[in-house]
């Protein structure tokens, strides 16, 4: 029943997303358990060329640089797509990435999947004894009021406290998280 419902919404989602006359999909490489790379799914939120607009809009405007290099988020990032933004509030860009949790390179519940480039951030924690979650502790506590430092720490936190009942509790409250529209 759940699988049928998440390919008519991502399907729906795609034609939403092709409207701007993109690709509907994302691939990009991340970081795995054991630290092997592999290619994670999600709905395209972002324009085309978004690491060249990134680089300029940084070099542009300091702050935002400061805020980049805290927590490797922007709030008003404007690589972000109109519908982009509507998906990334209810983690709909997400959606994809069940296919990732199908192929073994993702579980339901872990730590988030890092980017190549964000490897030394995690250097000394747990993350790579772990498969990565589609949704895991920090993403039902802080969200996107942490900085990457302390999404480390969450995760390795997670680390030490995983069992059968922290994910059953993780999963049960991800879904009133995802609907309250906290995502960034």
């Amino acid at each position: 029943m759940i699988a049928p419902a998440a390919l008519l919404a991502i399907g729906i989602l795609a034609l939403l997303v092709r409207l701007d006359g993109s690709s509907a999909f994302y691939r990009q490489p991340r970081i795995g358990m054991g630290g092997r790379t592999f290619m994670l799914w999600k709905l395209r939120t972002m324009v085309p060329q978004a690491e060249r607009k990134l680089e300029s809009y940084l070099a542009a405007h300091p702050q935002a640089r400061l805020a980049w290099n805290q927590s490797q988020k922007l709030r008003d990032d404007p690589r972000v797509t109109a519908i982009g933004r509507y998906l990334r509030k209810y983690s709909l860009d997400e959606l994809p990435q069940l296919l990732n949790v199908l192929l073994g390179d993702m579980s339901l519940v872990g730590p988030r999947p890092i980017l190549p480039e964000q490897r030394q951030l995690y250097d000394g924690t747990a993350y790579y004894r772990l498969r990565p979650g589609l949704t895991g502790l920090w993403q039902i506590g802080k969200r996107n009021e942490a900085t990457f430092a302390e999404r480390a720490v969450i995760d390795t936190e997670y680390f030490n406290r995983m069992s059968l009942f922290t994910d059953i509790r993780i999963l049960s409250k991800t879904p009133i998280v995802v609907l309250k529209g906290t995502g960034v």
